[in-house]
C-alpha cells in the first residue's frame, strides 16, 4: 500500500521539490568491466560465489527476474517527501523567526505576528489583542486587513463568545455535543470537523490555562451567540483560529485571532508550525513589552520634569517642539518668567541616556531655575553657579548648556524714550551666555543668521568655568531659535553641514508663517526632519524652541 503523503502548509512552497522519479535504492550501477562487458559488482559476486542473478532492488529470495519490490520504492520516496517537507518547515519557520527578531518596537511585532501566523494557517486577516495578564498594561488591538470600524464591529460581539476573548478572560473552553475534553490535549489529535470546536494545547502559566480554540464553520454552527454570526457575515469571514500568547515572567500577554473567508480549519501540522512559532514570538513580545513599559516609565518621569506649558509674556509668543530618543536622553529646556516681566530662555542637554541621564537633567534644571530667580540678568553668573554645583555634586557627569535673559517689553517702567516722549518699540535687550551649546539663530525679514557667541567648555568639563555673554536687540517681528545639538545629529551629516542645513531650513520660512512661532518650528522641523519628529530608528533626544518679538 503506497504511503500518505504528508499534508502541506497552506501558502507555503516545500523548498525542495519532490522526486520525479525514483532511484535504485541500491545506489547507481557500477562501471562494466572493458574486458567482458560485465559489471563489476556482478564479477565481485562471481569472485565470491554469491552471485544470486536477482536483480538490485529485488526482496530476499526472490526468484531472478523478478521485479523490484514497489512497497520498498514507495516508501523510500515517501521518506524523501517527508524530508523536503521537514528542510521547507524548518526554513519557513528560520525565516519568520529571522523576520520577527528584526522588529524593535512593540507595533511592529504584533504585525509581524499576525502576517506570520496568516500564512502560517493559511488565512488571510487577522487580530492580535494585547492585554498582559500582571494588569499594567499596555492594552492594544493590532488588525491585519481589518480597519478601526472593522474591529469595532467584532467587539460588539458579548466577550463571551469570542474565540480571544475567552482566552484573555481564563474562561472555560464551551463544549459543544459530546465534545467536554477540557484537558491537556496533545497536538496531534484530531479536531472535530465543522460544527464543533477545536481545542488545542493548553499552556498553564502564572495566568490560567491558554487554550487554543477553532471555529471551522461560524455560519453553521448553530450553538455559537447570534450576534458573532450577524457580525462575522457582515464581515465576510467564515471560520476563525484563536491561540493564547504566553510567555514568562509575565504569564499571558495576549491572543491572536486569524479569520478565514470560507469554513476551514488549521490542519495538525499547521497548528504544530504555529506553536512552535508562537512560543518564540510570546518571548520576543515578553521581552519589547518589558521595554516599552520602561521606557514609557522614563518619558512620563521626563515629561513631569518639563515645563507642562509654556508661560505668557507680554510682547512675546513661544513655541516648542521635543522628542525623546527610544531610550530617554538628558536634552531639555525651559521657559522662566522672572520678575518685573522678564523672561528666561534655556536649553542644555546632560551626558548618557535613561533614567539616571533624567534625573540629572531635572536636578540640574530645577537650580539653573533658581539661579535665574536670584540673579537671572546676569546669563554668565547663572551658568557659573551651576557649574559649580554640577562639580560638587556629580563630578563624574557634564552637561552644556545656554541661558538667556530678556528684559521686560518696550512701555514699562524702565522704557527708553526717544525725543518727543515717543517709546522705542526696539529697546528690547537680550543678553546670553553659553557653555558648549549651539548657537542660537534669529530669524527675521530682514537676517537670518547665527548668534556670534564665544566658544566655550561644557559645565564639568574645566575646573573653573567662565565665558563672556552676548548682548543683541531682536526687532519686532524677528524670532530667536535655541535648539539641542539632536536636530543636528539625527540629520545625520556632518556638523557643519548640518548647520548650513538649519541657516537654509530658516531662511526658506515663507513670510506669511514667520510671525507665528509654531508655523516656524514645524516649518524647520519638516525640512530638517523628513522622517518626523518621532522617528525610532534614531537616539537623539531634539529640543527647538522659538521666541518670537512682537511688533
Amino acid at each position: 500500500m503506497t504511503a500518505p503523503h504528508v499534508p502541506k502548509v497552506a501558502g507555503i512552497e516545500p523548498a525542495l521539490p519532490s522526486p520525479a522519479h525514483t532511484v535504485d535504492p541500491r545506489g547507481p550501477k557500477a562501471p562494466a568491466d572493458p574486458a567482458s562487458g560485465t559489471p563489476s559488482d556482478a564479477l565481485s559476486d562471481d569472485m565470491s560465489g554469491t552471485s544470486t542473478g536477482a536483480p538490485r532492488g529485488a526482496a530476499p529470495g526472490s526468484a531472478p527476474g523478478a521485479a523490484p519490490d514497489v512497497s520498498v520504492v514507495d516508501q523510500l520516496a515517501a521518506v524523501q517527501d517527508r524530508l523536503a517537507g521537514w528542510i521547507s518547515d524548518l526554513s519557513t519557520l528560520h525565516d519568520l523567526t529571522e523576520r520577527l527578531a528584526r522588529t524593535r518596537t512593540l507595533d511592529e511585532a504584533l504585525h509581524e505576528l499576525l502576517r506570520a501566523g496568516a500564512a502560517l494557517v493559511g488565512a488571510r486577516r487577522g487580530l492580535v489583542v494585547l492585554a498582559p495578564s500582571d494588569g499594567l498594561g499596555p492594552e492594544t488591538t493590532v488588525g491585519l486587513g481589518l480597519g478601526h470600524a472593522e474591529i469595532g464591529h467584532i467587539e460588539t460581539v458579548p466577550r463571551s463568545a469570542l474565540s480571544y476573548a475567552r482566552i484573555l478572560d481564563g474562561l472555560p473552553e464551551r463544549a459543544t455535543g459530546d465534545d467536554t475534553r477540557t484537558g491537556p490535549l496533545d497536538d496531534t489529535r484530531t479536531a472535530p470537523r465543522a460544527g464543533g470546536r477545536a481545542p488545542g494545547p493548553r499552556d498553564d502559566g502564572p495566568a490560567g490555562p491558554c487554550t487554543e480554540i477553532a471555529e471551522p464553520d461560524i455560519p453553521g454552527e448553530k450553538d455559537l451567540d447570534p450576534r458573532l454570526r450577524e457580525v462575522a457575515a457582515r464581515l465576510g469571514y467564515a471560520a476563525s483560529y484563536a491561540v493564547p500568547l504566553c510567555a514568562d515572567p509575565i504569564g499571558r500577554t495576549g491572543a491572536a485571532v486569524w479569520l478565514y473567508d470560507e469554513p476551514a480549519e488549521p490542519t495538525a501540522r499547521q497548528r504544530h508550525l504555529v506553536g512552535l512559532y508562537r512560543a518564540h514570538a510570546a518571548e520576543h513580545l515578553a521581552l519589547l513589552l518589558e521595554l516599552h513599559r520602561s521606557q514609557r516609565a522614563t518619558e512620563t518621569l521626563r515629561e513631569e520634569l518639563l515645563p507642562h506649558r509654556l508661560p505668557r509674556i507680554p510682547g512675546v509668543r513661544l513655541a516648542v517642539r521635543h522628542s525623546t530618543g527610544p531610550r530617554g536622553g538628558g536634552d531639555w529646556y525651559d521657559a522662566l518668567p522672572l520678575p518685573d516681566g522678564a523672561l528666561g530662555l534655556a536649553v542644555g542637554s546632560v551626558t548618557g541616556s535613561g533614567p539616571s541621564a533624567v534625573a540629572a537633567m531635572g536636578r540640574l534644571r530645577a537650580s539653573l531655575r533658581a539661579y535665574a530667580v536670584m540673579e537671572g540678568e546676569d546669563p554668565v553668573a547663572v551658568l557659573s553657579d551651576l557649574e559649580l554645583l554640577l562639580r560638587l555634586t556629580e563630578p563624574a557627569r557634564s552637561a552644556t548648556a545656554l541661558f538667556a535673559f530678556t528684559e521686560p517689553p518696550p512701555g514699562g517702567p524702565d522704557a527708553q524714550a526717544l525725543p518727543g516722549g515717543i517709546t522705542d518699540p526696539f529697546a528690547r535687550k537680550l543678553v546670553l551666555a553659553g557653555a558648549g551649546h549651539c548657537p542660537p539663530l534669529i530669524l527675521g525679514d530682514l537676517r537670518t543668521e547665527f548668534v556670534e557667541t564665544s566658544l566655550s567648555a561644557p559645565l564639568g568639563m574645566l575646573a573653573c568655568w567662565e565665558a563672556p555673554s552676548v548682548e543683541i536687540e531682536p526687532a519686532g517681528g524677528e524670532t530667536l531659535l535655541l535648539y539641542s545639538d539632536g536636530l543636528l545629529h539625527r540629520t545625520g551629516e556632518p556638523m557643519d553641514r548640518a548647520f548650513t542645513r538649519l541657516h537654509a531650513a530658516a531662511a526658506s520660512v515663507p513670510r506669511a508663517s514667520r510671525h507665528d512661532p509654531e508655523a516656524v518650528v514645524d516649518h524647520i522641523v519638516r525640512t530638517m526632519l523628513p522622517q518626523g519628529l518621532d522617528d525610532p530608528s534614531s537616539e537623539e533626544d531634539v529640543v527647538l524652541l522659538a521666541a518670537y518679538f512682537e511688533e
